[in-house]
């Protein structure tokens, strides 16, 4: 079938076999033009003269030979034993894999080349059948021009054919910081000051470590990005319309990080220490691979110091207009830390085969004391001050292996993981309160303790099969279970108002024990293929089952029980154009349409009560549903004179849309919970580009600006006595960021980084807007084996307001949050241990992302 050969990817085109002829075939580029999707300084296909034609077929990878990298659009040219005529040649695809076929039986050199590497020519003997060379490395060339030193590097910025990545590993000012700031310079991604993770304006974002679901994110995004130091990042991708290979995580798309492994034969390592104003880490690496096994290890700890400040003015909604009904005034202190480790293996028994065993686990801390001064006005004057000591405690590990089974035939592939991930953390909190302002030696008049247990099994078993049935056709299914055991065991103890010398005791009302069980099967397919050398395709389903149950230790309600059996069909497709423009190469004209479902991780369905502040207290929702959406996209990704330019127009509506809502209760008090709401949809245009002014001057920018829409019907709570009005919600929002680096002489390099966001629009209400910017200078030494880094933060302002506003039928909020920000910091890298090359196996690893993320920074609900 003509149709059914076809490339899936961007540089599909460019795997092709290329056949001698006197000329270019229709649709190549001519003479001395790069084909299309290279960037620029990609080598041009040769023009071949006339040669005689066979059955031979010869195959290789091309890769970096120090990153393991492949190396894209590297030219593969076919020559004599004698004379410099090419008798064939082409260009490699994106994995650095080249394919030239209809060839004579005999003996020829093969020449490989490209802009940045020395040109590497080895002598091949072709027979009538498939004649494979295997991995070729290539090494960067480096040339003394007096104190000019050139080589080939990667970008700051990719852009890939249905991902963007940011190779975080060459950007200075990351070093001695955390994945947090990583996070903040990657295009699309937004980063707020208290570190929620948000994806073209959605924090409905499923965040993956190397490709899997790890514990170290499973009670708060927020806290585990504090967790990974950024130096042992190697690269960010954002994938805004995953395949449906991938589990059905819904909305925004994937952020995954990888981190860096070192494949490199023989023991090498490296180790870091930073020291700052804000928080100081070390981490350090060892690694060594021998033959068939190889090790990997990394190991780091980090402390931090956070102030912080808040007051915030309530007004009721009364018949006779807005009446002020609460003044509060708050500061305290966060102290924090904890060590995040990584321990690898991999074993290649024999050709085609390979083992992987990983395990890493993570252990976080923080303690805090908090003074309130509350002044209440109505419905009854009173005040009083509220000193509580908050602390927060988890530790979570990750144990996963693979075992991957490759063919002779590229892209086929089967595999089988599977993994088991543990979250354990504990919230509690102490306070003491005292009439009026609280002054020493004062008498308590009131004492509170709680501590909230909570817990997280999963364990994933998963297989995966590709199967290619030509060089453009590709079919890959698969079937997966991820079985989650969820419980949190929430304990208050109070003591009787007045009562001072009285120790709390336990109160039942309060406490419980809350355990939620929840499986999901799926099986999925995709296949793409090519309808035309210009145009191709990829279509694919997911079906995802799902059964939830969860009840309460003490089941003082009717239907307090969970209990929820649904199997969903979720389509996508995807359709790539590339006009082969000569003028406009790498031109590629992308449409993409998924559907996603969300389910509510603990962090909403938790109905633990957090009242450390008793006039605003929060609290999870165990009936809550998922959430579905249907998402668009219309990509467009060009290459002009060594510039990327991507643009995007996109659409997200969500049905059934999760959504935080607040009311006031009928003590006054403001109670923040998670309902399904009506409906959520986003509108947006995004644009990224990455320009070289000169060789040595660096420059990337990210713009995303869309309109968001919410909705919501009118409420009801407390068993019907307390109902609210439908709201909406709506308005333009918009992000943008700047990078910019510049490489002087001898080692010495220099980089900003800035960006501005816009108000926050929220179902009742708004958050005002903020910005961040960075300064970094790194100077190379010791034979570029060591970096010493010097960065600043937010250095004009020590502090940032984020101030938001609620705005409901009962009620209207006012609130500033003054987060401390500037921050300066100083680190040191050293790398160590001798070096040879080892070329890669394919490797697979699982991949969960079908929850909803919590949201915050570890308090409220987990």
């Amino acid at each position: 079938m003509k149709n059914a050969t076809l490339p899936l990817l961007l540089t599909s085109l460019l795997t092709a076999p290329v056949f001698a002829q006197t000329g270019p075939p229709a649709g190549a580029p001519a003479a001395g033009q790069r084909p299309a999707g290279a960037p620029a300084g990609a080598a041009a296909k040769p023009i071949l003269p006339s040669a005689p034609k066979g059955t031979g077929r010869l195959e290789g990878t091309v890769l970096d030979a120090t990153t393991k990298k492949p190396v894209e659009f590297a030219t593969v040219t076919l020559l004599p034993l004698s004379g410099n005529t090419p008798v064939d040649g082409g260009v490699c695809d994106e994995r650095g894999r080249f394919a030239l076929r209809g060839l004579a039986a005999g003996e020829f050199r093969l020449q490989i080349s490209f802009v940045g590497y020395a040109t590497q020519t080895r002598n091949v003997t072709v027979n009538s059948g498939l004649t494979t060379v295997g991995t070729v490395q290539l090494a960067s060339s480096a040339q003394n021009l007096g104190e000019v030193k050139v080589t080939g590097e990667r970008d700051v910025i990719e852009t890939k054919p249905d991902r963007i990545v940011y190779n975080a590993e060459k950007d200075l000012t990351n070093s001695g910081g955390t994945a947090a700031d990583v996070l903040r310079k990657v295009p699309l991604v937004n980063v707020d000051p208290d570190g929620n993770v948000e994806l073209r304006g959605t924090s409905n974002v499923r965040v993956l470590i190397n490709n899997k679901p790890s514990g170290i994110v499973a009670s708060s995004v927020a806290d585990a990005m504090k967790q990974i130091p950024a130096d042992q990042i190697k690269s960010v991708e954002v994938i805004t319309t995953p395949s449906a290979k991938y589990d059905a995580e819904g909305t925004g798309g994937i952020i995954n990080i990888i981190l860096k492994k070192n494949s490199l034969e023989g023991v090498n390592g490296s180790v870091g220490l930073a020291a700052g104003t804000r928080s100081s880490n070390g981490n350090g690496t060892l690694n060594y691979r021998k033959g068939k096994v190889g090790l990997s290890s990394s190991v780091s700890g980090f402390g931090f110091y956070s102030p912080n400040r808040n007051d915030l003015v309530r007004y009721l909604k009364t018949p006779g207009g807005e009446r002020e009904s609460l003044r509060q005034e708050g500061d305290g202190n966060t102290l924090g830390g904890g060590g995040f480790g990584r321990f690898g293996l991999d074993y290649d028994p024999a050709q085609y085969h390979n083992l992987t065993l990983g395990l890493q686990g993570s252990m976080f801390r923080n303690s805090g004391n908090y003074d309130q001064y509350n002044n209440v006005l109505l419905p009854a004057a009173t005040s009083f001050t509220r000193d509580t000591d908050r602390r927060f405690r988890t530790q979570s590990y990750d144990l996963s292996g693979a075992y991957t089974r490759t063919f002779e035939q590229k892209r086929r592939e089967w595999s089988v993981l599977a993994q088991h991930t543990r979250n354990r953390n504990v919230q509690a909190y102490y306070l003491d309160q005292f009439a009026g302002r609280s002054e020493e030696n004062q008498a308590k008049t009131y004492r509170e303790e709680s501590d909230n247990l909570a817990r997280n099994l999963e364990t994933t078993l998963q297989t995966d099969y590709a199967h290619p049935f030509s060089e453009t056709a590709l079919l890959e299914t698969g079937a997966k279970a991820i079985l989650r055991r969820v419980s949190s065991d929430y304990d208050v103890f109070t003591s009787p108002f007045g009562s001072s010398n009285i120790d709390p005791v336990y109160d039942a009302s309060r406490s419980n024990l809350f355990d939620y069980n929840q499986d999901v099967l799926s099986g999925y397919g995709t296949y793409g293929f090519s309808a035309s050398k210009k145009v191709s395709f990829k279509l694919g389903a997911r079906v995802e089952n799902t059964r939830i149950s969860g009840s309460f230790q003490q089941q003082e309600q009717d239907n307090s029980s969970v209990s929820q059996n649904y199997t969903n069909l979720l389509p996508n497709l995807s359709m790539s154009f590339q006009p082969n423009n000569p003028k406009k190469p790498g031109q590629t004209l992308r449409l993409a349409y998924s559907r996603r479902i969300q389910r509510p991780q603990i962090f909403f369905l938790n109905p633990f009560v957090n009242a450390s502040d008793s006039l605003n207290i929060s609290y999870g929702e165990p009936e809550l549903r998922p959430e579905l959406t249907d998402s668009y996209e219309l990509n467009y990704t060009t290459f002009i004179k060594g510039s990327v330019l991507n643009m995007s127009a996109y659409a997200r509506r969500t049905g059934n849309a999760i959504e935080s809502v607040r009311f006031i209760d009928r003590n006054g008090v403001n109670n923040q919970t998670f309902r399904n709401i009506g409906r959520n949809a986003t509108f947006g245009v995004s644009l990224f580009t990455s320009v070289k002014p000169v060789p040595k001057w660096d420059v990337s920018g990210n713009v995303n600006v869309y309109y968001v829409s919410l909705e919501s019907p009118a409420l009801t709570f407390e068993e019907g006595s307390i109902t609210t009005s439908a709201y909406s919600n709506s308005g333009v929002m918009y992000n943008l960021n700047l990078n910019s680096s510049y490489k002087f002489e001898k080692g010495l390099s220099v980089q900003f980084f800035g960006g501005l966001n816009s108000p926050r629009i929220q179902l009742q209400g708004s958050q005002r807007a903020w910005t961040f910017y960075s300064l970094g200078l790194r100077k190379t030494m010791l034979k570029e084996k060591a970096d010493l880094t010097l960065n600043a933060d937010n250095f004009l302002q020590a502090t940032r307001n984020l101030s938001s506003t609620l705005d409901t039928d009962q009620f209207r909020q006012v609130s500033n949050n003054y987060i401390y920000l500037r921050g300066v910091r100083l680190a040191f890298n050293y790398r160590f241990g001798k070096t040879t090359t080892q070329p890669q196996k394919r490797r697979r690893s699982i991949q969960n992302d079908d929850t909803k993320q919590g949201e915050g920074n570890g308090q409220g609900q987990q």
